[in-house]
Parts: C-alpha cells; structure tokens; sequence
C-alpha cells in the first residue's frame, strides 16, 4: 500500500477536502493531515474498520456519481456508530491499493488462541506500541509500560523474573523470539494447565483415551468420542510428532478449548440446524423498526446505511416508510419529523444486493436466501423473482407458507384491498381496507403527545387517508395489516396470512391481562411489536417479554447498543444467522395452556439447575475513554432473561487491578423453569465503587444453544462486534 496519497475526503456534495492518507510503521494505523495547513486531523486503527466497499455505495459517493467514476471511489466503514469515511482517490490504481491493502490487513484479524501459536501479527502489534524508541528492542522499563497497556499491574520482582527469564542474550533488551518468550510466559494459564494434569497420567500429554475421558466426563460429550477426540488432536496439535502418536500436547488442549468447539455456544447451532417448514408464525423473526434512521426519531439522519447494518446483522423485517418527493420521485424518512430524506430508488438499490447476500464475513451476515419482509406507511420495494412473466405473484398456494416455501422472496407488509383469496384468482374490488399497523388509534393517540420542534401536530397531518393503488395492493401477499380489537375477535374474522401490529403498551397491557390467548393467537397469526412513539431517542424496550407470548416479529431500534439488542442478536446469532428461529413446540400450538406468568402451565419437565463457574478472564480491554496507566477491577455478571420466573442475575466479587489475567473461581446458581426461552448474558464491568460501574465486554446465548463442561466466552463489544482476544473461561453444569 502506498504511504502518503492524496485523496478527497467527502462529507457532501458540496464539501470535498484533499487530505494525505498515510499508514502508519506499525501498520495498524491510519492518520490523515491537511493538504492546506499540514496538520494532522485525524486517524484510526485498523481494528476499528469493518468492511471497505468499492465504488458509490453511499448516499454522498451516489450523488457525485457523473462528477467521479466508480473507480476511484470507496468507503470505510467502521464498527459501532462511527459514520463511515467517504474518499475519492487521485486515480482507479490508487483506489485499488488502498482498497485491496486495507481488506489485507483486516481479513487475518484472528486473535491468538495460545500461547504457543499466537498470532506473528498480535505480537508485533504488542511490541511495536510497548517500544517507545523504536529501536527494535524493548527496555524493562518498556517492558513496564507494556504491563499497564495490557491492563496488568503486576508486580515488579516478578515482572524482572520474566524479563530476565526471556533474555537469553543477557543484553538487558529483548528483541525477535526472545519477546516471544516473554510473552509465552505472560500468558501462562495455570487454571488451564491444572486441569489438562488433572487426566494426565504423565502431566505431559494427553493419550486417546485420557482425552476420550475428559470429553466424556467433563465436556459430556455422548456420541462419537473417540472420532471426536482424533479430530481434536489432528487439527489442534501443534506438534507433528504428537499427532503422529495421537496424543495431545498441554499446548493443544488449550488451543482446542479457546477454538470453536471448545466454545460455550454449540458450534452445530451456527449453521442451519432447525426445520424451516412450519409455517411464518412458529418463528421468531429478527425485525428492526424504522430501519433507514441511525440516530434518533426525530431529526436524526436517514441513511442506506441502515438497511445494510440490519441485514448484515441478520435482520429480515425491514420498514421503509415512503412519501411523495419532488419530481415525482418518492422519499424514504420518518414522516411529519425533521429526519433527512433519502431517495426511495436507492433503498431498494441497496435492498437488492443486501436483501440476500450469503457469505460475508462481518458480524451478522449470512442470511441464505430466507425471506425478507417490509413494512411501510405507503410503500415498500417489491422483488421480481416473487412475480411470473404475466405480473402476478408467483406464490405458494398454502394460507401459511414456511420459510422454505418462500426463499429468495421478498413479502411486502402493508393495507390491501380485499381479501388474499381475491387476490390470488385475480380479483379484488372491494373497497380499501383502512387499517394501517403503525397508524392505528393507538399509534395516532402516542403522536399526538410527541412535540416536534415545540409545535404539537394535529391528528389530520399524523395520518393521511390517500387511496390504494390496486397495483400496490395486488404486491401485498400473506401480511396484509388488520387492526387488532381482540382475540375473541382475530379468531372469528381474520386468517393466518393477515398481520397486527401492536405498540409495546398494549403488548405488556395484553401480556398481564390475557397472556396465555397471547401465546395461542401467535401460533397461528403474525404478530408485529414495534417501540412506543415516546422513545425519540431511538431507545429500546426489552424484546424477551414479547418472545414469552410468541410474538414473532418484535421491531427494534437497530442503531441503539445495549441489552436489548444483545438479546436480540444473542437469540438470532444460531440457526445459520438466518433470522428465523423456530419457537418452542408448547408456543406452536393453537390450544396450548402456557402463559409465561405461571411457569407450571408449560407441558415438559420440570425445572432444571444451571451452575456456572466463573473461573478467569483473559486479556479484557480497557475501558474506553480512560486514563493513561489506568487498570479495570474486573467483575462478571450473569443475567438470566426468560419468563418472569426465570428472571435473575448473580455476579462476582471484583478483581483489583487485572484486566490480563484476572481469576475469581466463583460458582453463580440459577434455576430455570422454561429454559426454552431462556436467554444467558455475560457481562464483564470494570467496578466503580463511587460511580456506576463501566462496560467492558459482554456475551449473549440462547440457553439452548449452550454447550456444559469447560467452556470458553469470546466477549463482544457494546455494539456487538468481537474483541479479540478479550475471553471468559468458566464451567457449566445443568441438571434436571
């Protein structure tokens, strides 16, 4: 990659400034400086960046297309709420070094998983930042300063001990392997190696058969053992000469343990593993609300970019809410608001190569063809391969098709003249059915407490009641809104292929009054959850209590980081990412007696024990914003997210100043009685004991998908992205 280009850096249409790029010696870091003044403005790391993308694939890049050719445009995108880079390069080859140098350098962000092969890469990055003179060696005294930027504060005889352990040369430096000594011995996990002694006969290496003991008594693993263990050692053996005796060297236990099977979340729930054949209500749906903003409701940015983050995020209930534009052109924002506009022609542009993307790397990704549904207030972007040559919808003859039915099709959501039926034999000449999901009287009674500007709106501009088009209605296929009254009232009139939506108030006020007919209705019509009108913040409100009555489709604000929608990504991160997750068997039938107040009205067995033990934590992150030399005093959380009953959460004691190696061997107890719908999160905090405690990491699961024995946890960020190589290790045991 070249080091120092001149290229445009693009904030609009209208402003383009030239700014020097330039990577850094330790190629892990981008700064860029004024052309005009020389100073340095800005610059970030390449851990920060999460994708490059090539030509006009932004809102400001797409407005500049005649003036720049796709060539010489692409955009950085970053992890969380960073806005993304904008640039113009000088030429198509410039543009490609950049772009083809930066996918190099994020593509082998792996983290180490031992301290035997840890990664070439994460030690250079280490030893470059610990190397204040750069002079190819480090000091002790650098050494000391690498100890507190790697969160330890250890102490100093000891820090001698390893420095001089290391330095073989006896030169009072280390430099090359000798680091790589140095850091062997900083990371060191004896709670790993006393367990790895606890089945070895020689405390050396593990055989066949001691290894086939530990996935059997510790790891409960029950079928193919054996054939699991020679897996183990052949791709997790470091030595080849260890392999060639089938035995497992102390090195390569650890490396099984922090590898994907050594997770605490089932590696065979990643992929594609639950029937996709029931019919769209006997799913949860991972649905985002108001998609195209990414701040908040009332004057915040409307930008493709959300479409992109939520279906890379698995979501597959998307809300584009169309007005008309000028020119005739419509626009996608947040009606009677300050929100800024974005042509409807570029969403369904964007929806088009994201709706279906397989394959992609990022966080989220991976939705397989499995459909996507839209909502709108007038109109939602249809896809062609749901239609036959003659115009009309090619669709399954079922009133309940299944997932599998509908791959690769998009279903749009919204007011339909008629009935499905009419539809379908190519009629449809009623009149318009006015109910609207987000505008019903519910809907319209929250607006009208929302004051945009200072001026309260009146209910006439709130709502407008245009007429349907019959070419809009006949795109409208299995989710026509229906305004809900009542179930006595939804069982004797409505039909499976019809949808209600219901602000989170009336959700919660249905949930304590009726919620046993809660969950009966959502096994058979979809039910849409979306935030009350109140959270102009772009707030969220929990998703687990509507999961508890089976409703499917719960839309939430994709853009806000924090619990609730790490419950959502924790629920929707199995089953291949896909966004579907089949509900429990009690949940899909129509005469079934469980409400989630009284856990006894689930048919199974009874309650079961969750133990977990937290015993350590590996290099955690600082936290951010945080002082120069400053340590965390790690704590862990556990919260338990499930009926009412199951809601809890435990922590442990924290751990004064050690963010690198931090051990607390303290066992938390929960007892489940509907573990089916029961969520797990981690929580790693740095404590504070005269303020509230800061974040540091956290992980969320499905209690289905965790995996008992010996287990690591790969913390996430608060925007949900990994942070290497920060882990918990704990053990897990579940009884009946």
């Amino acid at each position: 990659m070249q080091q120092g280009t001149l290229m445009r850096k693009v904030k609009s249409k209208n402003w383009k400034k030239q700014r020097y790029f330039k990577l850094q010696d330790d190629c892990m870091t981008i700064w860029y400086q004024s052309k005009r003044t020389g100073k340095t403005e800005s610059a970030f790391s390449i851990s920060d960046v999460e994708t490059v993308r090539e030509g006009h694939q932004s809102e400001v890049l797409q407005s500049l297309a005649e003036e720049f050719p796709p060539e010489r445009c692409f955009t950085i995108v970053f992890y969380g709420r960073r806005g993304n880079l904008d640039l113009i390069a000088g030429s198509a080859e410039e543009a490609q070094c950049w772009v083809q140098g930066l996918r190099q350098l994020i593509e082998p962000r792996s983290f180490p998983l031992t301290s035997a092969l840890v990664s070439r890469t994460w030690i250079r990055d280490w030893f470059q930042k610990a190397d204040k003179n750069k002079d190819g060696r480090m000091n002790f005294k650098e050494v000391q300063r690498l100890l507190k930027m790697m969160n330890v504060d250890m102490n100093e005889d000891h820090a001698l001990r390893l420095f001089q352990a290391a330095d073989k040369s006896e030169s009072g430096t280390l430099e090359g392997e000798e680091f790589v000594l140095f850091y062997k011995a900083l990371t060191q996990r004896e709670e790993v190696l006393s367990l790895f002694q606890d089945f070895s006969e020689d405390g050396k290496k593990l055989t066949l058969l001691e290894l086939v003991d530990f996935l059997q008594q510790e790891q409960l693993e029950d079928e193919g053992t054996e054939e699991l263990a020679m897996e183990l050692i052949d791709k997790y053996e470091p030595s080849e000469t260890a392999r060639a005796r089938h035995v497992l060297s102390a090195d390569g236990f650890l490396m099984y343990l922090c590898s994907p099977e050594g997770s605490i979340f089932n590696p065979h729930h990643r992929s594609l593993w639950q029937d996709m054949t029931q019919p769209l209500c006997h799913y949860f749906i991972s649905s985002s609300h108001n998609t195209y903003l990414i701040e908040d409701q009332i004057r915040g940015q409307s930008s493709i970019e959300g479409y992109i983050r939520a279906l890379k995020r698995g979501c597959r209930c998307l809300e584009v809410d169309c007005w008309d534009g000028p020119n005739g052109e419509p626009v996608v924002y947040h009606g009677h608001t300050f929100t800024s506009k974005i042509p409807f022609r570029e969403v369904v542009s964007t929806l088009g190569k994201y709706a279906f993307k397989v394959g992609d790397p990022s966080p989220g990704a991976g939705c397989h063809g499995w459909p996507s549904a839209g909502g709108a207030t007038r109109l939602v972007p249809g896809d062609s391969k749901s239609h036959g040559e003659d115009g009309h919808p090619k669709v399954p003859t079922s009133p309940s098709p299944t997932p599998q039915e509908l791959k690769h099709k998009i279903l749009l959501k919204g007011k339909k003249i008629g009935r499905l039926e009419d539809t379908l034999d190519g009629l449809g000449d009623e009149a318009p059915d006015a109910s609207d999901d987000d505008n019903g009287a519910e809907a319209e009674e929250e607006r009208r407490k929302v004051k945009v500007g200072g001026t309260q709106h009146s209910p006439a501009l709130q709502k407008d009641k245009e007429s349907l088009a019959q070419a809009l209605s006949d795109c409208i296929i299995y989710c026509k809104n229906v305004s809900f009254r009542s179930f006595q009232e939804a069982r004797s009139h409505s039909r499976p292929s019809e949808v209600s939506s219901l602000a989170e108030a009336k959700a919660r006020k249905l949930i304590r009054d009726a919620g046993n007919e809660f969950v009966r209705h959502n096994a058979w019509q979809l039910t849409r959850i979306y935030p009350s009108g109140m959270r102009t913040d772009s707030s969220n409100y929990s998703p687990q209590e509507m999961w508890n009555v089976g409703c499917q489709i719960v839309a939430l604000n994709f853009q806000t980081a924090g619990m609730e929608m790490d419950l959502c990504d924790g629920l929707f991160s199995q089953n291949g990412r896909c966004g579907y997750v089949l509900k429990p068997p009690f949940m899909r039938d129509e005469e079934t007696p469980f409400n989630p107040s009284d856990p006894s009205s689930r048919k199974g067995p009874g309650p079961i024990t969750l133990t977990i033990q937290v015993i350590s934590g590996q290099q955690l992150p600082k936290v951010a914003n945080s002082k120069d030399g400053a340590i965390i005093d790690p704590l862990v959380r556990v919260e338990i997210h499930g009926v009412p009953a199951d809601q809890a959460h435990q922590e442990t004691k924290h751990i004064e100043n050690n963010g690198f190696n931090p051990c607390w061997d303290e066992t938390l107890q929960f007892q489940l009685h509907v573990p089916e719908l029961a969520l797990i999160r981690f929580v790693v905090e740095d404590y504070d004991k005269t303020s509230r405690n800061d974040f540091v990491g956290q992980f969320t699961l499905a209690f289905a998908n965790m995996k008992p024995g010996y287990r690591h946890i790969h913390l996430l960020s608060k925007d949900g992205t990994s942070i290497p190589p920060s882990s918990l290790f704990v053990h897990i045991r579940i009884t009946e």
